[in-house]
């Protein structure tokens, strides 16, 4: 079944929204960046690259702060704890390590994984940690202790992307079987899988509200479904390149994606009135701007609390900081 596709018909609100601008370039890396993630206090930036390095950042003034070594391979993700006192990282070397964000001191090593790891994401409580890997398993983490809690053997083929709900008592995943799960994962739940992507699922996201998951693809779509019952509701092809990365901004008003076209697109979805069966038409979602300045594909972004700040990171060695 095809679905409909972004057309020129689609409402552009670029021209008349206020402009985000790009207010600092950071280099420092000496390979492409994969990954970024922002503190829950906005003020630190970690990334992860090729360079085997992961680097903690002053987002404010656009700083290093510190450069962590000890990865052995590529540094596919990363992402602070919601204290923001501990950074995890995952690699190409089959670990993850925990760090302290304040010292740049690696706390401890994880195992376990049979492949590379390519996605991790921490709880709303910080207690446990989720990864996704090669291995085509999800394993639990208990963050404290740092014992392995279980694994799911569900997907057929790699596990690309990890995110919880709000709440904390979902787990989403997408994998290369061109699907996208869903764990009530507390009570080793499984839910109807999503299956409407025809290639690879690169990227999940969870609105603030709870109400709404995102996804988007080597197929060069987004998807968004309802939470509980994963009826689709919008459909639309915002690149001519493959999706890399999706997330809602923490207010629930953007939804922004990054591509292998080298750019990122900021969208309006109006999530107050539903359509109540159906896909919704592409006319009824808002460009609010694009972002034009990396010399590469778009791997991964990261809104701060405030939701006026993105960062990005590519595969031009660079992260950029964007402001509303």
């Amino acid at each position: 079944m095809a679905f409909p596709a972004m057309t020129s018909s689609a409402s552009d609100a670029s021209d008349t929204a206020p402009p985000w601008r790009c207010a600092h370039t950071l280099r420092g890396h000496q390979s492409w960046v994969r990954a970024v993630d922002v503190s829950a206090d906005g003020d630190r930036i970690v990334s992860g690259s090729g360079d085997k390095t992961v680097r903690v950042w002053s987002l404010t003034r656009g700083e290093l702060l510190h450069t962590l070594t000890g990865h052995t391979a590529w540094v596919r993700t990363v992402a602070f704890s919601p204290s923001g006192n501990l950074i995890a990282s995952a690699s190409n070397d089959k670990t993850i390590r925990f760090w302290d964000a304040a010292t740049g001191r690696c706390t401890a090593t994880l195992t376990g994984h049979t492949d590379w790891i390519r996605a991790i994401a921490f709880s709303p409580d910080g207690r446990t940690l989720a990864s996704g890997g090669q291995d085509n398993t999800i394993r639990l983490w208990d963050v404290e202790t740092q014992r392995l809690i279980y694994t799911i053997h569900e997907h057929q083929h790699w596990v690309l992307a990890i995110a919880f709900s709000p709440d904390g008592r979902t787990l989403i995943s997408g994998s290369r079987d061109t699907t996208i799960g869903r764990w009530r994962w507390q009570t080793l739940q499984g839910l109807p899988y999503l299956t409407t992507h025809t290639a690879e699922v690169l990227s999940v996201a969870v609105s603030p509200n709870g109400q709404l998951i995102a996804s988007s693809s080597a197929d060069c779509t987004v998807h968004v479904h309802t939470f509980h019952s994963g009826r689709p509701v919008y459909r639309f092809s915002p690149h001519e390149a493959a999706i890399n990365a999706i997330t809602f901004s923490p207010d629930g008003r953007l939804l922004a994606t990054a591509s292998s076209d080298k750019t990122i697109a900021l969208w309006s979805l109006p999530t107050a009135d539903l359509p109540k069966s159906g896909i919704a038409s592409p006319d009824s979602m808002t460009r609010v701007a694009t972002l034009t300045g990396h010399q590469g594909w778009v791997w991964s972004m990261a809104f701060t609390p405030d939701s006026r700040t993105l960062v990005s990171a590519s595969w031009d060695e660079t992260l950029k900081i964007w402001h509303l």
